[in-house]
């Protein structure tokens, strides 16, 4: 769902560029994020103010869905919609051992079970075909993780879902703006897929904020009103309270800039994919592909980049050589869940869910990041690291 690390560390003396340049983005938007904000400092209404409510409106017709509730985080995202379906002890909840820790972590905080199943090697998603032998009787909704940016194969898992009546919570947090196509061609937002789109606006985002920030998608008028409850602290009138909720309200000040960043997002969707596309020919040129595999995006799949994740046998000696050479280079994800001691209790052993297994030791994002120039990408691409094997 997020990067392991927080936000990268600023360019240092030993880097030739960030490998996650916010600096670059905010100079395009600066005046503007100082109008609003200054905006909601004049108005004095932090706690959702106006622009909340603005924003909501405005995610909810990007991603085509009829209701979006705004939160704190997009972990909490997760949380709620969990919460929204009642979900809790001895429930169990599918989905990837190869995404950030929230996606499990908010499953195991109800003290429901996080169910594993590995993933689509091609794709690093959940592998869809491996997903029916993993319903049981207690299995009471599914987690697919648009991971990277890339949708997850939502026609075969809607369906089974569908057949089993199960609810699709779809982690969205990394790929706001990616759209799917089925085969009838029926193209859909992710988000607008499921029963539940969650999203982050934690900074390194696509659509990123200056703090936490979250939000959940839906087309169901009943889920869309207990989640606006459970944010706030399951009260629908002051101090009365129907729900056991929380607290986890999207601040006015986040939603202001979140609304101006808003409206750079397809810009910034483009810059990222023309870098990807500029990758792909860099690496054909330099005649990398023979050992370096590169993102594969499925017919139908509209992939946003969150990430650049290629695949390399000796990922740890190129991520050295790339640091030694002034070019960051960063590791999503080092290990799977099933193996993080935080998830020993679920009792997994080593190659349980080899896929993931294999994928944690060979995979390394290379910058993307929208103001990104061609002779930044260059410095990454055309490596001698590979000249030596001829």
């Amino acid at each position: 769902m997020d990067i392991l690390a927080k936000l990268p560390n600023p360019v240092s003396s030993e880097l030739r560029f960030p490998f996650l340049d916010l600096q670059a983005e905010y100079a395009t938007m600066k005046t503007d994020i100082w109008s609003a904000v200054d905006q909601v400092l004049d108005s004095q209404r932090f706690i959702m103010g106006p622009q909340v409510s603005q924003l909501e409106t405005e995610i909810s017709a990007l991603v085509g869905c009829k209701f979006a509730v705004a939160c704190a985080s997009g972990s909490d995202a997760l949380l709620l919609s969990l919460m929204a379906l009642e979900i809790g002890d001895g429930d169990e909840v599918i989905t990837t051992p190869f995404t950030f820790v929230a996606t499990a972590g908010s499953i195991s905080r109800l003290k429901a079970r996080p169910v594993f199943v590995d993933i689509d090697p091609a794709t690093y998603n959940l592998n869809a075909k491996q997903l029916e032998s993993a319903i049981t009787n207690r299995t009471k909704a599914i987690i697919p993780v648009h991971l990277f940016g890339l949708p997850a194969a939502m026609e075969p898992i809607s369906q089974i879902a569908h057949v089993h009546g199960i609810p699709i919570i779809e982690d969205a947090a990394q790929s706001i703006g990616a759209r799917y196509s089925d085969s009838q061609g029926q193209t859909r937002s992710v988000g607008n897929i499921g029963d539940f789109g969650c999203f982050s606006f934690f900074p390194s985002k696509n659509l990123g904020g200056s703090g936490d920030g979250g939000l959940i998608t839906t087309n169901n008028p009943a889920y869309a009103e207990r989640l606006a409850v459970l944010r706030d602290h399951g009260s629908r009138k002051k101090y009365e309270y129907d729900l056991l909720g929380m607290n986890s309200r999207l601040d006015s000040l986040q939603a202001a800039i979140l609304l101006v960043k808003l409206k750079h997002l397809n810009t910034f969707t483009k810059a990222r994919q023309r870098n990807a596309e500029r990758y792909r020919k860099l690496f054909a040129q330099a005649d990398l592909n023979r050992w370096v595999g590169l993102p594969h995006v499925p017919t139908g799949a509209e992939h946003v980049y969150n990430q650049y994740v290629i695949r390399a046998e000796e990922r740890d000696q190129l991520r050295n050589h790339l640091r030694a050479s002034g070019i960051p280079a960063e590791i999503y994800y080092p290990f799977p869940l099933h193996l993080q001691p935080a998830f020993e209790y679920l009792n997994h052993r080593a190659g349980a869910f080899p896929q993931a297994e294999v994928a944690c030791r060979h995979v390394l994002a290379l910058p993307i990041f929208p103001c990104m120039t061609e002779e930044q990408q260059k410095m990454v691409a055309v490596t001698d690291f590979f000249q030596q094997k001829g």
